[in-house]
């Protein structure tokens, strides 16, 4: 039912901006999550290892992938394409709470940070309503929020992480 397959190490399993139709569940080795891959830019976001399932955001929304993904060392992997999804599922429900955890824990973080940069544009604008001067602490913040949303993409209207 599912294709497992055997990658070797500098495959592209896909790239970013490709519209997503699979997901995969890593049996062995290692797979890098990359944004700007091969770019000025480049940056790699994540680093995937054993048991864990990636590129299943693609496959649930059919939107444009946020990252690009590649085989860090030869590695097994299986492939889960649409028509093999729910069968996947019922056949290992354990990956779907994984799934739902790592999205809460991805939604949880743009929660924190959204809610942060709200607290610092209030800040800004009240400190510069006040004629003060930015404070350093200020700035730090800022710098850091711009960091967090560096690894992410926005498309249609949404932000989508790089992992």
């Amino acid at each position: 039912m599912n294709d497992t397959k055997n990658y070797k190490q500098g495959t592209v399993l896909f790239l970013e901006g490709e519209s997503g139709d699979c997901m995969y569940e890593i049996q062995t080795g290692s797979v890098g999550i990359y944004r700007d891959y091969q770019g000025p830019n480049e940056k790699l976001v994540a680093e995937l290892f054993g048991g864990k399932v990636f590129g299943e955001m693609g496959l649930l929304d059919h939107a444009p992938r946020s990252a690009t993904a590649v085989v860090m060392q030869d590695s097994v992997l299986t492939v889960i394409c649409e028509d093999q999804f729910y069968a996947y599922f019922e056949e290992n429900p354990s990956v779907v709470l994984d799934i739902m955890q790592q999205m809460c824990g991805r939604l949880r973080k743009t929660t924190k940070n959204y809610v942060e940069a709200c607290h610092t544009v209030y800040d800004t604008v009240e400190t510069e309503k006040k004629g003060e001067k930015k404070s350093k602490s200020l700035l730090d913040r800022i710098k850091a929020l711009c960091d967090f949303y560096n690894n992410y993409v926005y498309n249609d209207g949404d932000f989508y992480p790089y992992f």
